[in-house]
């Protein structure tokens, strides 16, 4: 551990790339991240299980629809608490520790649930939940591992191990509570995120240094305002941040509704909704896998971000246009396309625009996107559908998107990869 300190205070473009090549090696540096999607794919697949099973525990437990809303609500608050804090206490302890406390977290998470006999129980189990981002963990466990110019591929094809959990999540969820009950899911969600910790303990090496003491006690809070606003502050962060949030923020309206736009404007039943999962899962893999990182490695980021834009637009005049679940079915291959190429390339832009002591904090900020719009997203989404129908989801996308476009053409957005200092 000593030689390896050595190494790395020896030379600032090795530090601020995570661990040199002389650190780490290239063959461990590969099977690190290969753990690191080993990881994500199985949180993943644990998480979906538990969201395809809820409605049904939910209702047995005798919660009405206004509960369950209202369950779904404290678990995006508590991720969107969270995301942050998790991202502060990567940088203080490193990618190792992070990983660590959120694969135990998930295993207290699916205890209490397997627990959850009636309503407060059910509440109680969501609370582990602020501390289980098993895919900013693994993100800040690549970010330390790669160069600036792998970054954007390996974080793209962590987006193939969203698809397999989807897929994984939703089949298994499905079929171990129809046949054998609705806690069997709970019972391998905690053998497997037990597992999942184990995993992390014994292969992800302490790559990441905790801060030196003078920048601990300079900035030790786990969560404070000032240093989100810090972060902000550097060039390019606040522009790209506002890209990201604004972008994917209509079509996350549309998918916190699509449970019962299916319903009432496709006419799926369950049966049908669960294929079109499974539709998206493979989208999923086929273009994070195949698509994102190729493009990645040939394209400049600024470029891609443009790019992810003006499709999302097309996506938008599409869902405005759509009648048919066939129809979704089309618009679904630029979608997924769009959405991966906006988060990947946004989170390789941010980590980058940011020093390496401050990536993970970074990550959390960008982790809160997603359980910002679960979270205000039902009410909104709700209103949208309740008086302009599905298409007013298409035309805010198509009119949203287009303005961004014009302002990524027209800025100047400064992109620099920070070193540590």
């Amino acid at each position: 551990v000593s030689t390896m300190d050595a190494k790395t205070s020896s030379a600032g473009e090795e530090e601020a790339s995570g661990m040199s090549n002389e650190t780490l090696g290239e063959a461990k540096r590969r099977q690190v991240i290969r753990v690191a999607y080993v990881i994500a794919a199985l949180d993943l697949t644990f998480l979906f299980m538990q969201l395809g099973l809820m409605p049904y525990l939910a209702k047995s437990l005798g919660v009405d629809s206004v509960g369950f809303g209202y369950l779904q609500t404290t678990f995006g608050v508590l991720q969107l608490v969270g995301g942050y804090i998790f991202g502060r206490f990567a940088d203080q302890f490193g990618a190792r520790a992070a990983l660590i406390l959120s694969c135990a977290s998930g295993s207290v998470f699916f205890l209490l649930l397997s627990l959850s006999t009636n309503i407060p129980l059910l509440f109680l189990s969501r609370l582990p939940g602020v501390f289980m981002h098993g895919i900013p963990g693994a993100q800040k466990v690549i970010t330390d591992v790669t160069t600036p110019s792998q970054r954007a591929g390996a974080l793209g094809k962590l987006g193939f191990c969203f698809g397999v959990g989807i897929i994984a999540g939703s089949a298994v969820g499905g079929v171990l509570s129809t046949k054998f009950g609705v806690y069997v899911p709970t019972y391998l969600g905690l053998v497997g995120s037990l597992i999942n910790t184990l995993i992390a303990v014994i292969w992800i090496p302490s790559q990441t240094k905790p801060k030196s003491d003078h920048h601990m006690t300079e900035h030790s809070d786990l969560f404070s305002i000032r240093e989100i606003l810090r972060l902000m502050k550097f060039p390019g962060v606040m522009e790209v941040f506002i890209v990201k949030v604004f972008a994917g923020f209509p079509i996350g309206l549309f998918m916190i509704m699509f449970s019962i736009i299916s319903m009432d404007f496709f006419g799926l039943e369950a049966v049908e909704s669960g294929y079109l999962m499974s539709y998206f899962g493979v989208l999923q893999m086929v273009v994070q896998g195949l698509v994102v990182g190729k493009l990645a490695s040939r394209c400049s980021e600024m470029t891609l971000l443009r790019l992810s834009v003006f499709v999302f637009a097309g996506v938008g005049l599409g869902m405005a246009l759509m009648r048919t679940v066939w129809h979704y079915c089309i618009i679904a291959a630029p979608l997924v396309f769009a959405f991966s190429m906006l988060a990947t390339i946004t989170d390789s832009i941010l980590t980058k625009a940011v020093p390496p002591s401050d990536t993970g904090a970074m990550l959390g900020i960008c982790a809160s996107v997603q359980p910002l719009t679960r979270t205000v997203g039902p009410t909104i989404g709700g209103l949208l559908y309740k008086q302009f129908g599905v298409s007013s989801f298409g035309y805010l996308q198509l009119m949203v998107n287009l303005g961004l476009f014009v302002y990524l053409l027209k800025s100047k957005i400064p992109l620099e990869e920070m070193k540590n200092q």
